[in-house]
C-alpha cells in the first residue's frame, strides 16, 4: 500500500506527517529545527527521499538544509547564496551593486528528473540555482535582468519570488510568480523570461496595458495540461489557456476574490480550489466560517466544502504555499493554517478532518505519494 508524507513548514520548526494509504491514522515527526522558521520543505520528485528545506531566522540568516532519508536526518548544505562568486548579496546582473539585499528563501522547486538540481525563489525577488545538491547556488539573471527588474515593488510580505512551476510537458518551460511584481515565463531553462500579464487588472495600476506591478500570490496548472494555468491574485482568480498570454477572471460566484493560494486536482484539470480570505486587511475567513471552494468547471461555478471544517468564530489565515494534493487514485487535499491546524481530505475535498493541531502558524504545505 502507497504511503503518504506531507511536509511541514511553520513559524519555529519542520514537521513531517506520515500516514498509509488509506490516509486515516496519521504519525508526527518533529519538530525539525526547532524555534526557527521553516519557509518551505519539498521533496525531490528524482528521488523520493531527498527533501530540501529552507531554514531562516532574524537573528542567523539564511540556512539551507538536505535529507536523504525522508528528514529522518539532515544537513546543512549551504549558509549563503552568491553572485558570481559574491556570498550572502544581491548584484545587479552585469556584476555591479544593486541595492537589493538577500533576505530569505521562500519556495523550493526540485528538479523533475535530477535530484541534485533544486531552484530557490528568494526575497529580495530572484531565482537561484544548484546543480551539486545545494553546496552552491547561482542566480539565474535573466529573470530581474529583462528589463523591468528596476521597475518591481515589495507586496505587504516584501519582494519575494514565491512561485515557480516546471513544465512537464514542454522542455525548458517554467512560470514564476513575484509580489508584487507579476507573473513571468520562461522557454529556455530559465535563462530569458518575459512576462505574461495581459488582461491583469490591479487597483493602483492606471496602465491597461501595464507589464509588472501585479501583486499575484499564487498560480497553479495540471501537469497534462500545463498551457491552462489558474492564478489567485490580490484581488482576483484568473484563468489563462495559452500559457499565460492572456488571463480573464474567473470568481465567480465566490464569496470573495481575495485569498492566497490556488491548486488543481491530480486528475481532474477542470477541479480547481481555493480558499477565500475575507479582504487585505482582513486575513481570515468570510464571517469566521472556514471554507474550501472548489469549482469542478474551471472556474465557472464555485462550490464551499464545509464539513470537518469549524463554521463559526475561526480567524486563521491559509497562506499562498500551504496547501498541497496527492496522487492516489482518489486524490488526497491538505493545507495548514496559521492557527497551526493541518488539515487532510482523503476524498478529494468532500470531508475533511484535521490531521493535527496546535502546531506553530503554517507555512508551507507540501506532500508525497510514495509507493
Amino acid at each position: 500500500m502507497a504511503t503518504v508524507r506531507v511536509l511541514v513548514g511553520t513559524r519555529k520548526g519542520a514537521f513531517v506527517l506520515a500516514a498509509d494509504g488509506t490516509r486515516g491514522a496519521w504519525q508526527v515527526k518533529g519538530p525539525h529545527f526547532a524555534g526557527w522558521e521553516i519557509y518551505h520543505v519539498k521533496g525531490s520528485p528524482a528521488a523520493p527521499n531527498r527533501l530540501y528545506l529552507s531554514q531562516g531566522s532574524s537573528w542567523f540568516g539564511q540556512v539551507m538544509q538536505r535529507s536523504d532519508d525522508g528528514g529522518a536526518t539532515w544537513e546543512t548544505i549551504s549558509n549563503a547564496f552568491a553572485y558570481d562568486g559574491v556570498p550572502g548579496t544581491h548584484q545587479w546582473c552585469d556584476g555591479t551593486p544593486h541595492p537589493w539585499e538577500f533576505k530569505r528563501v521562500w519556495h523550493l522547486e526540485p528538479s523533475l528528473t535530477d535530484p541534485d538540481t533544486c531552484y530557490a525563489g528568494v526575497e529580495d525577488a530572484a531565482l537561484f540555482k544548484t546543480t551539486d545538491g545545494g553546496k552552491s547556488w547561482q542566480e539565474l539573471p535573466g529573470l530581474r535582468g529583462y528589463g523591468s527588474g528596476p521597475r518591481w515593488a515589495p507586496g505587504a510580505g516584501g519582494l519575494c519570488l514565491h512561485t515557480l512551476l516546471l513544465d512537464r510537458v514542454n522542455a525548458g518551460r517554467m512560470f514564476a510568480a513575484i509580489s508584487a511584481a507579476g507573473a513571468f515565463r520562461s522557454d529556455d531553462n530559465g535563462a530569458t523570461w518575459k512576462p505574461i500579464s495581459r488582461g491583469l487588472k490591479s487597483e493602483g495600476i492606471p496602465d491597461p496595458d501595464a507589464d509588472v506591478g501585479h501583486c499575484v500570490h499564487r498560480i497553479a496548472t495540471h501537469p497534462s495540461r500545463p498551457n491552462t494555468l489558474f492564478m489567485q491574485k490580490h484581488w482576483d482568480v484568473m484563468r489563462s489557456d495559452d500559457a499565460g498570454e492572456s488571463w480573464y477572471e474567473v470568481s465567480g460566484n465566490l464569496p470573495t476574490d481575495f485569498g492566497f493560494l490556488i491548486d488543481v486536482h491530480a486528475h481532474e484539470p477542470e477541479t480547481v480550489y481555493v480558499v477565500p480570505i475575507t479582504s487585505d486587511s482582513l486575513h481570515f475567513p468570510p464571517e469566521g466560517r472556514l471554507r474550501v471552494y472548489r469549482s469542478r468547471t474551471g472556474g465557472r461555478e464555485w462550490e464551499p466544502l464545509t464539513e470537518g471544517l469549524p463554521q463559526q468564530d475561526c480567524y486563521v489565515n491559509v497562506l499562498l504555499d500551504a496547501m498541497a494534493i496527492d496522487t492516489l487514485d482518489r486524490c488526497g487535499v491538505y493545507f495548514g493554517t496559521t492557527g497551526g491546524q493541518v488539515y487532510a481530505s482523503a476524498d478529494a475535498s468532500d470531508r475533511w478532518m484535521p490531521i493535527v493541531r496546535d502546531l506553530p502558524p503554517v507555512l508551507s504545505v507540501e506532500v508525497q505519494t510514495l509507493p
